[in-house]
């Protein structure tokens, strides 16, 4: 039987953690941003999806927990601390995190590697100068490049050193 990567971390996250879950995209989570609000909707798109429940809702964690749904409860302001409490709260949690490879951070597509000469018009001019390196979203057609955000994601990196990444989910 052939052995099968794990697939990347799947979460749900809250309405309240929105650039939380733009940022564990991009760095390889599939992450669906809930923000209808509805505590019984998450809790079912959790369960029936697989999915783990990232919220700073107390109360929601509690309901999640009693509906028998995964949950990790995320406290801090900022999503550096965020992201170390999340390793945190999963290893107390018995979770193991797995990441995949970079997602877009706007919708969760799959990033296609961009040649400098197909990007000319959808970048500014003064960033297809700069950059050789460029990425689209295969779903909603997003540019990325190597900038200066990309720059604090490599340091949020840092702090999920220890997550192993799959590179073929």
């Amino acid at each position: 039987m052939p052995h099968r990567s794990p697939r990347p971390t799947r979460f749900v996250v809250d309405a309240m953690l929105g650039s939380l879950a733009r940022k564990a995209r991009a760095l390889g989570f599939d992450s669906l941003y809930y923000s209808d609000g509805d505590d019984d909707g998450i809790v079912q798109i959790a369960r029936s999806d697989g999915r783990i429940i990232l919220t700073a809702d107390r109360l929601l964690a509690e309901r999640a927990r009693a509906g028998r749904a995964s949950v990790l409860l995320i406290t801090g302001k900022r999503d550096s601390r965020r992201l170390a409490l999340l390793l945190v709260a999963a290893k107390s949690s018995g979770i193991n995190l797995t990441r995949g490879v970079p997602l877009c951070s706007l919708c969760g597509g799959d990033l296609q590697r961009m040649q400098r000469t197909k990007v000319a018009g959808h970048v500014p001019l003064s960033v297809e100068r700069r950059h050789r390196l460029f990425f689209r979203c295969v779903d909603c057609g997003k540019y990325y490049w190597k900038g200066s955000h990309w720059k604090k994601l490599r340091w949020l990196e840092r702090i999920l050193k220890e997550v192993p990444i799959v590179t073929n989910p």
